[in-house]
């Protein structure tokens, strides 16, 4: 069984105020978008802000939430969390930010597909230009690696270290990598600049 997780338990500190996990796609949440195409392939797991937060009322009841203790401590407190969450008949997991609007159904289908089927440790999403992105699997070999990491470069050093192990896919466009931050990022995407 191969999980999905999605990382939503950061700041939104570059949004002036606003949050971009409950910014509005086609007239539904980021966050629940992205959840309900989670579940449509299984179990989803959610990481939030540890407490009673707004982005938890956004989510159907099948997603599992995962509260992070020090979320402010970077990406890492995210990963390890949602991790130590997993059930241990997970076999690996896909891991993503929930910030990605363009990322499919059929992106995560292709994803799971390729990892229930291979030997790789890590298979990741790239752009069609070959730039590695999201979402990204990881094998449950990985899993301690996963639950000690530290800071806010997610789980880098470990993609990097098993770069000879992993297995690349590419979406089409930038979608791999398009990920919303700011309020002008999410402006220019609702003007039409999607990857």
């Amino acid at each position: 069984m191969i999980p999905i997780l999605l990382l939503a338990a950061g700041q939104s500190s570059r949004m002036l105020g606003r949050d971009k996990l409950l910014e509005d796609v086609n007239g539904t949440p980021i966050l629940r978008m992205l959840a309900n195409r989670a579940l449509s392939l299984g179990p989803t797991y959610v990481t939030l802000p540890h407490g009673t937060h707004p982005r938890g009322t956004v989510l159907h009841d099948d997603v599992v939430v995962v509260p992070v203790p020090n979320a402010q401590n970077g990406m890492s407190r995210s990963i390890s969390a949602g991790v130590k969450a997993l059930p241990d008949t997970a076999t690996g997991v896909i891991i993503m930010p929930a910030d990605m609007p363009d990322i499919r159904e059929t992106d995560l289908a292709a994803l799971k597909s390729k990892a229930a089927n291979s030997p790789a440790l890590i298979v990741r999403a790239m752009t069609e230009d070959a730039k590695p992105g999201h979402p990204i699997f990881f094998d449950r070999s990985l899993f301690s690696a996963l639950t000690t990491l530290t800071g806010d470069r997610g789980a880098f050093e470990i993609c990097k270290a098993h770069v000879s192990q992993t297995e690349f896919i590419p979406l089409n466009g930038q979608r791999a990598r398009l990920d919303l931050d700011t309020p002008a990022e999410w402006e220019n995407y609702r003007n039409g600049f999607k990857a």
